[in-house]
């Protein structure tokens, strides 16, 4: 076991106080959108043993039976299944769905051939895994989430009352739920410059009129994406608002972006974004409208089970699984069967391994990972600490 130090990725959308706050550090002005724990290639957090600090991938790479676990590796390989992060919003980001397996693999393997650099800013598929995901709030937090139904969808259109948006509301209804959808989001994702920027300036003056969320909503998108037609994608979409401790699943194929809040982000290894708008970054809609789900979503918020003070999310993966653990009165004892990942968000938390002599604090801020060799442990102490 050892302390681990994680990667802060100063991504624009980011929150200046956030993460800082957390970690318990003085802000450094820059914006801070998300802390990598874990062993992601492009960004590896550190881990502290025998007075120094080494690359967790290469700590895994000098002993995968050890760290891993046989059953880990027989699954996915000499590989951490897993990333957890910490994400801060501050501004939405985009819209954007992550791909399946085999749209992983095909999609890096192409890129691969065609030599882009995995560093160019137009790579789309970072590595060859997939990347379903699941997010906790530790504040309120509002996100974007998978397709609301076609009917909710076509009477929010045909409240703006415009000649656009009563058309967008006639094809929702025109056709059977899946295919709506599709057929829709492919048009106004696929909008030449002037329809487009056309669309998005009826919809704004419309939907100013109103104060319903989803309207509120448009009009804050617009305010930091000028004229990008993915404002009116989000009347597609739930609009949800997370009290701290409920979560969203989101698997391969979920269309979604998140607006603003802090919470915890769990998913497979991976870094495959495919982005349709709301952001600087690079945009494939033709990609995009090959992996997204286009079935409705009738409710994308998840209920963790609560065990003894431990609450458990269930998880769209076989490659993590996440826990929030109230530490209090009596000592929690986890069973390890693969690698995992502490993170302490408030309090004081001893971790004292059963087999070994290695037990160490974690206080606000402060994360661990925990070798699969390592049978079970107890936490002590009084606070919360995400397992993953």
């Amino acid at each position: 076991m050892g302390a681990i130090r994680g990667v802060v990725q100063n991504y624009a959308w980011g929150s200046l106080t956030d993460i800082p706050t957390l970690l318990g550090v003085t802000p450094d002005g820059l914006p801070q959108a998300e802390l990598w724990l874990g062993a992601h290639i492009s960004a590896p957090s550190t881990i502290s043993g025998f007075g120094q600090e080494s690359s967790l991938c290469d700590v895994i790479a000098a002993d995968p039976e050890s760290m891993l676990g046989g059953l880990s590796r027989t699954v996915f390989g000499d590989e951490m299944p897993f990333l957890l992060k910490v994400l801060a919003a501050a501004a939405p980001l985009s819209i954007q769905a992550h791909p399946s397996q085999a749209q992983a693999r095909a999609g890096f393997a192409a890129e691969e051939a065609a030599g882009v650099a995995l560093t160019a800013p137009h790579r789309v598929f970072r590595d060859a895994n997939h990347k379903p995901e699941m997010i906790v709030a530790l504040t309120p937090f509002q996100a974007l989430c998978g397709f609301r139904s076609v009917e909710e969808s076509a009477e929010l259109f045909e409240r703006l009352s415009t000649p656009a948006t009563l058309g967008i509301a006639a094809r929702l209804r025109s056709h059977a739920p899946e295919m709506a959808l599709r057929l829709v989001v492919t048009q106004l994702l696929t909008l030449d410059e002037g329809a487009s920027s056309s669309l998005v300036a009826e919809v704004a003056a419309a939907a100013k009129h109103f104060e319903a969320p989803e309207f509120v909503l448009v009009g804050k998108l617009l305010e930091f994406y000028p004229g990008d037609v993915g404002a009116v994608v989000s009347m597609l979409l739930n609009y949800v608002h997370l009290q701290p401790g409920e979560a969203l699943c989101l698997p391969s194929g979920n269309m979604h972006a998140y607006i603003s809040g802090l919470g915890i982000e769990l998913m497979a290894n991976s870094d495959n974004v495919v982005r349709g708008g709301l952001t600087p970054k690079h945009i494939d809609v033709p990609t995009l409208l090959q992996v997204v789900d286009f079935m409705p979503l009738p409710d994308p918020v998840v209920r963790a089970s609560l065990v003894d003070g431990v609450s458990t999310y269930p998880s769209p993966s076989s490659e993590f699984r996440l826990s929030q653990v109230a530490v209090g009165d009596l000592p929690v004892l986890c069973e390890v069967i693969g690698p995992e990942v502490l993170l302490c968000t408030s309090g004081r938390v001893k971790v004292e391994p059963s087999m070994v002599d290695d037990a160490h604090l974690l206080t606000q801020g402060s994360a661990s990972f925990v070798p699969a060799a390592v049978a079970s442990y107890q936490l002590t102490g009084e606070g919360v600490v995400f397992r993953a």
